[in-house]
């Protein structure tokens, strides 16, 4: 179904790159208050009444444009949207007016059971439908535009009959959403499933991106000895990550980019080196953009 947003950012996210906002970063900021292009939080961590996290995220928020990430919703679970998870998650976005919102093509619920990890699901009919459907009640109770996530997925479901490029397509075109890009989840997907990376980007829908995720992985082996990487985000970009994104932005062009480092967090002059290395391939491709214009004149 079309969908038509109620609710509006007062700070669009700006095509630059951002980094996850973690506790041990906010006194760094609000006194270095550094050249960011933008912050993203998790909305889980944020649930609460009230309190230091508030404090902080509002200070921070009068500052720097603000994306909220769910990973807690369970998008792709087999039983009906959490309506207690989903109004506090309207709650976050009415408070903060985040310039962008996004959630995992992911299940982490079972019955009562929260599960501490972002599962896969199958790709077929009644999963689309199922997806689907969790998309427009959450669009519609938010009163936002979400962007649906890409997985990191490590075997392949045998009731899968669609692939997962044509799936998250079909997501966008029934519902409206947005997609999430997540270039490191690309590389350990397509490593793990044996894809071919470049050639997942160039069938990608490109314009339906509206931000970027840049991690880094853990390497490991199966049973077979064969490459098995983790979505581990407790590390830089891996170089190949990074190529990766070079020639994802030549086909998108500059997308709203996140460094995640959620694991191992590391202090701020690392994270933001790291930002910084990230911005550096975001920008070439900015300038070389106006060079061009510039030629066609």
């Amino acid at each position: 179904m079309a969908f038509s947003p109620t609710q509006f950012s007062r700070d669009p996210i700006p095509p630059r790159v951002g980094v996850g906002l973690k506790p041990e970063h906010y006194g760094a900021i609000l006194e270095g208050r550094p050249d960011i292009g933008w912050f993203e939080v998790h909305a889980e961590n944020y649930m609460g009444a009230g309190g230091p996290p508030h404090r902080h995220l509002t200070a921070i928020r009068e500052l720097y444009p603000l994306s909220l990430h769910g990973v807690g919703l369970s998008i792709g679970a087999a039983r009906d949207l959490d309506r207690d998870h989903l109004a506090r998650l309207k709650m976050l976005n009415d408070q903060y007016e985040p310039g962008l919102f996004s959630e995992h093509l992911a299940w982490s619920t079972h019955d009562s059971v929260f599960l501490s990890d972002l599962l896969p699901i199958p790709y077929d009919e009644e999963s689309l439908a199922r997806v689907a459907g969790h998309i427009d009640q959450v669009q519609e109770t938010v009163g936002r535009r979400m962007l649906l996530e890409n997985p990191s997925t490590y075997v392949a479901f045998k009731e899968s009959t669609i692939g997962e490029i044509d799936f998250l397509s079909e997501i966008a075109k029934r519902t409206g959403c947005g997609l999430l890009l997540d270039v490191n989840n690309v590389h350990v997907s397509c490593t793990n499933q044996r894809w071919d990376a470049i050639d997942y980007l160039n069938r990608f829908p490109m314009h339906l991106v509206g931000e970027i995720h840049m991690a880094g992985y853990a390497p490991s082996e199966d049973d077979h000895g064969d490459p098995l990487l983790i979505d581990a985000h407790d590390r830089p970009a891996d170089p190949q990550v990074v190529e990766l994104y070079d020639h994802a932005i030549a086909l998108a062009g500059p997308i709203p980019t996140l460094v995640e480092w959620d694991n191992d967090v590391p202090d701020w002059p690392t994270l933001y080196a790291e930002a910084t290395r990230v911005e550096a391939v975001l920008t070439s491709h900015q300038k070389q953009a106006k060079t061009d214009a510039a030629l066609a004149v």
